[in-house]
């Protein structure tokens, strides 16, 4: 198991809260922690940890601004503030991705083209978001820029081609708003097809610059490759995958199952599962744009049932509304991946206390060296 490498950044960042610990200790104090929040509900699985835990973030975006003396500058938000702390490397970013940032920010003062001011509302680039396919190796760069107008754009992106030529993809999106939501609502292609494809649990899927896709692909496989093995799939089931997103989850599980049905209330992510499940040949898994828990209980009104539901809440987890709604809906099976123990906890409070057990737990560590512990958790209708 890998040890800890000290990062020069790590006080000024705030980003990696475990840098004072190795990777193996940071494994035992995220084990305790789920054990002392979630033990009461079971016996709790070792937690999965990576290989190697450096440079697992497929997804990076840097924010670009200048110092007082103009010098430009490219990084993360130091914690609790909106400072810039210039980044060459990170040890949790994917390599490839921060040498492209760093030349990016050297071309910058060569085509006469400044950081964004939020103060000012002059300049242009405000972020750089990269995204590289895992498994494909393939790069997305999306250009984030206050205004439409991309001076010498195209000698811009071939000198930046230049030097990287296993770009795959590049984009320009532009927020005009005044905002703290990196991405705009408008993508333009400067090069390339405009997004960039992965393959997941044998599955391939298209990413764009606004796509939901976990940033540790490697966890992922093993976090959703543990969701199916919960769920017991024969391959008659119908399964509802609440919470869908891109349709990640519920593809992967198409596989093993007789019906999947996805639901989410986000009309993008939506058209992104569907062309995801087209490009896999999914034929027995459809999509709804509807709110997930609206949809159960519209489906236990009809008569309608589910064997299994995958639900993958937000950090906020579950409201008592979507719960009610899933165990109104009864399926003999619930799969519940978590990122967020606390809220977790809560959670299972409710289900265990409205006809379901707790069969299995088992911790997913997706972001070394940070405090965040991702959870599966498989629960079973209690016998009457």
């Amino acid at each position: 198991m890998a040890q800890v490498k000290p990062c020069p950044l790590a006080k000024k960042c705030g980003g990696c809260q475990l840098q004072n610990m190795d990777y193996p200790r940071q494994l035992k104090f995220k084990q305790a922690k789920i054990e002392k929040l979630l033990g009461r509900y079971g016996r709790i699985g070792k937690i999965v940890g990576m290989d190697n835990p450096y440079h697992y973030r497929c997804k990076v975006q840097a924010a670009f601004g200048t110092t007082r003396g103009g010098k430009i500058i490219s990084g993360v938000y130091q914690s609790s503030s909106h400072r810039i702390v210039n980044v060459d490397s990170c040890m949790i970013e994917d390599e490839k991705a921060d040498e492209i940032i760093v030349t990016i920010r050297n071309l910058l003062p060569k085509f006469k083209l400044r950081p964004y001011n939020e103060d000012t509302g002059s300049g242009f680039l405000r972020h750089v978001l990269i995204r590289k396919g895992y498994n494909s190796g393939q790069i997305l760069v999306v250009l984030v820029t206050a205004s439409s107008v991309f001076p010498s754009k195209n000698n811009f992106v071939g000198a930046l081609l230049k030097a990287h030529p296993e770009i795959t993809t590049v984009v320009q999106n532009i927020n005009s708003k005044h905002t703290n939501l990196v991405l705009g609502d408008i993508n333009k292609v400067v090069f390339g097809n405009g997004y960039i494809e992965d393959s997941l649990c044998g599955c391939t899927f298209r990413i764009s610059p606004q796509s939901f896709y976990q940033v540790n692909p490697a966890q992922t496989e093993r976090l959703y490759s543990l969701a199916v093995e919960y769920a017991d799939l024969t391959g008659k089931e119908r399964v509802i995958d609440a919470y869908c997103g891109t349709g990640t989850i519920g593809i992967i599980a198409s596989k093993a199952a007789g019906e999947v049905i996805g639901a989410e209330l986000n009309a993008a992510a939506v058209c992104d599962a569907k062309a995801n499940a087209m490009l896999n040949n999914a034929k027995n898994i459809r999509f709804i744009c509807a709110d997930a828990g609206q949809f159960m209980r519209d489906m236990a009104a009809e008569g309608e049932k589910a064997d299994v539901v995958f639900m993958d809440p937000p950090r906020s987890g579950s409201d008592k509304r979507f719960l009610s709604s899933v165990v109104t809906l009864s399926p003999e099976k619930i799969v519940y991946i978590s990122c967020n123990p606390e809220t977790l906890e809560r959670d299972l409070r409710y289900l265990t206390n409205n006809g379901y057990e707790v069969k299995k737990i088992r911790p997913v560590d997706m972001f070394p060296f940070t405090l965040h512990t991702e959870c599966i958790v498989k629960l079973i209708k209690k016998e009457q």
